[in-house]
């Protein structure tokens, strides 16, 4: 028999052996689960020398490690930017072959669900991916969704009930479906548009009715706020030219979003504006606010300086926005770009609270070079 010396190392005083244990000469001493009760009692064995079969210690550890509990597995981190993206890949397919989808109504819903819980995961990631995502889609769906977020955020600081934000967000993700295949077309132009295009344009909130009413969309709600989502206060707006009094709020929280998410998304054929100067085109048209509720609750959200925009620091740095500032906190930034215009190794948490890193200006996207990627910000919850 092969054996195996013992020391005391291998024992356990008061636990039962894993092994039978011998004398030199092969003489069993102890069987598999008896237990030494004392340490006296461990050296009276040694004075006769202890061993084991060799291949009764592999078999011991192979049992110890079968009964062994695994290890817990880590959790793993959910990632907002990856329900925005799925979010993006579905309506992608809803949108362009709506007419042929069963179910339409309900799996728009469930493209609301995704957003709404990228929402829960990380708020700032999720509005951030409307100025850092702009690449996860064409412009057409990108759009809508970007609208969605911007519109669940307001409602959302207006209190609405859940039924509500959801046939809000609904609406913003179907509200264009009339010029789906023209957007694109028309995203792409440099030149003025045509009569037709003008055309196609301002019929389409009728046209977007119609086709979600083919679908088998018959929430009422839903229905109005896309036909009124391009509708003006004083009546100048499109289809109808409807005043402000027959205008749900509800449509113009869909509204302004879709304004707000136009004026950011980067455009071939002008250069992209800042968010605090789109929050401002937006809401103060003519210089005051014609809804100032509802501007106030935008400007609350996004604030002027939202997720995702670049700005200057009082250090010469240039820096993403990476949380919201709130009634108690300054907002939180990481600086990607040194004092001397070169990239940094890993970008840089800063606090703009302290006077060093307090924010400067904004800067505009298409002053910014370097290229990075959500995930280098924020971490797993921004994995693609």
């Amino acid at each position: 028999m092969d054996q195996k010396n013992l020391t005391v190392a291998d024992f356990l005083i008061g636990q039962p052996l894993p092994w039978d244990v011998y004398t030199e000469g092969d003489k069993l001493l102890l069987r598999r689960g008896q237990i030494v009760q004392s340490v006296e009692q461990l050296n009276k064995l040694f004075e006769r020398g202890l061993y084991i079969n060799r291949s009764a210690e592999e078999e011991a550890a192979a049992s110890a490690k079968a009964h062994e509990r695994p290890a817990p597995k880590k959790a793993e981190t959910p990632s907002a930017l990856h329900f925005i993206n799925l979010a993006n890949k579905r309506l992608e397919r809803l949108q362009y072959n709506l007419a042929n989808e069963d179910g339409a109504q309900e799996k728009i819903l469930e493209v609301v669900k995704a957003l709404t819980h990228a929402a829960n995961i990380h708020s700032d990631v999720a509005l951030a991916s409307v100025l850092l995502n702009q690449d996860a889609a064409n412009y057409a769906v990108r759009h809508s969704v970007d609208t969605a977020i911007v519109a669940l955020h307001v409602a959302r600081a207006m209190k609405k009930t859940p039924e509500e934000i959801q046939i809000i967000m609904a609406a913003a993700l179907t509200m264009n479906i009339g010029m789906l295949r023209q957007q694109d077309h028309l995203e792409s132009k440099s030149e003025p548009l045509t009569e037709k295009e003008n055309d196609v344009i301002r019929h389409h909130p009728q046209e977007s009715v119609a086709l979600l009413r083919q679908a088998g969309v018959t929430h009422p709600e839903w229905l109005s706020y896309v036909l009124l989502h391009h509708e003006n206060e004083d009546g100048s707006g499109y289809p109808l030219g409807t005043d402000i009094g027959d205008i749900p709020q509800n449509a113009r929280i869909v509204a302004m979003a879709d304004r707000y998410c136009a004026a950011v998304a980067h455009r071939k054929y002008r250069k992209t504006l800042m968010p605090n100067a789109s929050l401002r085109d937006v809401l103060m048209a003519g210089g005051k606010a014609s809804d100032p509720m509802l501007a106030a609750y935008f400007i609350k959200e996004l604030g002027m300086y939202p997720p995702g925009a670049f700005v200057r620091l009082q250090s010469e740095e240039i820096a993403v926005v990476t949380k919201r500032a709130t009634a108690d906190s300054a907002a939180v930034v990481h600086a990607f770009i040194g004092p001397r215009n070169s990239a940094l190794s890993i970008p840089l948490q800063r606090e703009t609270a302290k006077k060093a890193f307090a924010i400067r200006e904004a800067v505009s996207s298409d002053q910014i070079t370097l290229r990075f990627s959500m995930h280098q910000l924020w971490g797993d919850v921004a994995s693609p």
